[in-house]
């Protein structure tokens, strides 16, 4: 066997080591997230509050938040990803006083929250 293959035959061994870590890397992370927005579904929704200053200034658009659910289906925590920080406040207040169906354990949803001016 020449230099070449050796270096060869090294790398693939570390590329298949590395590989195999990754994978079981990911299955712990993918084991580890909780539940997913389709496994919840919305008991009681709160609209937001437009704030008046936005509604003034004619500001629109879709905040974005991720609100972790207990299991009984309240929200323990709510925070904007995306959208206009003038609108954010008004979409987190709001959906901290949802309240979800019940589930076996807690878990993240993604909510688009819609404010449009009329």
């Amino acid at each position: 066997m020449n230099l070449l293959q050796l270096r060869k035959s090294a790398f693939a061994a570390g590329f298949q080591h590395t590989a195999m870590l990754f994978l079981i890397a990911l299955a712990c992370f993918l084991f580890a997230l909780p539940g997913h927005a389709d496994e919840r579904r919305v008991e009681k929704r709160v609209p937001p509050i437009y704030p008046e200053i936005a509604k003034r200034m004619r500001i629109a658009g879709i905040v974005h938040v991720e609100a972790t659910v207990a299991a009984d289906g309240s929200v323990t925590t709510v925070k904007a990803t995306t959208g206009n920080k003038m609108l954010s406040p008004a979409a987190e207040d709001a959906v901290k006083r949802w309240k979800f169906v019940p589930g076996d354990s807690p878990s993240t949803v993604g909510i688009d929250i819609n404010f449009e001016v009329n």
